[in-house]
């Protein structure tokens, strides 16, 4: 019988505070069926009802391709080490080449959208993404990866950034999240993305604690309440809602004069950092009057 010593500290509670972690991946398949489920609870009577119900179908999407897809290209172990020691994201958007992995994702999701109801001119665009040459879709992958997507093409842009979502997420959950360390104010630290929005989470060792979530892969990684998520300034921090709706807030900074949106999930554990992103549009256009610019990237939200 080994015996068990129960008078060990624990090392994530110093003086009974709990230590939050820095990063947490992400389960890709749930990570998209969670997503899925909300976006379907927020479409009911919604404004955005159809394209609300167009993303449901999309992100249903994403987890249902996952199934018995290659496994991504594994990143070197030197460059993981690399990353670690100059404190660079580990997997780098701009050298991203498409492995079989990709491929197949990119392949079996407009394959998968195919079958979704959306507008027609959603169909168009799709029928656009499936005739494009491989230099033309190597153009819209990188569009989507330099978070610069042309408004002319935001329609095509959105599947190929679904796809990319799935590859990402699928990459990143390979990493060691211990192994995570910041890069920046609001980059990810797995691959370099730009936070769609934040989160304020329950988790039973970190209840309170705000966490940004990349718009690309998934991660959560912490970040300090107080503390823009733009610039990192601590000065002239002001938080903006739609009456009625304060489970959405925008933080806004009249340093860098942005605003990202910060969603209580103390509140409500349901909140999607895109989901409910692109369903709480009203206070984008709310925050945009008063003159910030929008921090967060959502390729659901291009164009608006």
């Amino acid at each position: 019988m080994s015996r068990v010593d129960t008078t060990e500290p624990d090392p994530s509670v110093i003086g009974n505070i709990p230590t939050p972690p820095f990063a947490r991946l992400s389960d890709p398949k749930r990570l998209f069926a969670d997503r899925a489920a909300r976006f379907r609870y927020l479409a009911e009577g919604h404004d955005l009802a159809a394209y609300l119900k167009f993303l449901a179908g999309l992100c249903e999407a994403q987890s249902a391709i996952q199934d018995d897809l290659p496994e991504p290209t594994p990143i070197d172990p030197e460059v993981l080490a690399r990353a670690h020691a100059h404190k660079m994201p580990p997997i780098d958007r701009g050298k991203f080449a498409a492995d079989p992995a990709f491929e197949a994702t990119f392949e079996r999701l407009l394959g998968a959208a195919g079958s979704l109801e959306m507008p027609a001119p959603a169909k168009d665009a799709l029928s656009r993404v499936l005739a494009a040459d491989k230099n033309a879709r190597e153009t819209m992958i990188q569009n989507v990866l330099a978070e610069a997507i042309p408004v002319e093409a935001i329609a095509e842009h959105v599947f190929v950034a679904a796809a990319l979502q799935v590859h990402f997420a699928r990459l990143a959950a390979t990493l060691n999240a211990k192994e995570l360390v910041s890069v920046g104010e609001g980059v990810c630290p797995s691959c370099g993305g730009a936070p769609s929005s934040t989160v304020i989470v329950n988790w039973p060792r970190a209840p309170g604690t705000r966490f940004c979530s990349c718009s690309l892969c998934g991660t959560l990684w912490n970040h300090i309440r107080s503390k823009c998520t733009l610039c990192g300034s601590t000065r002239k921090i002001v938080f903006q809602e739609v009456e009625g709706h304060s489970n959405v807030k925008a933080e806004t900074c009249d340093d860098c004069h942005g605003y990202m949106k910060v969603l209580n999930q103390q509140k409500d554990a349901a909140l999607d950092p895109v989901a409910d992103d692109v369903a709480t549009l009203g206070l984008d256009l709310l925050v945009r009057e008063l003159g910030f610019r929008r921090g967060g990237v959502n390729p659901f939200l291009i164009g608006y």
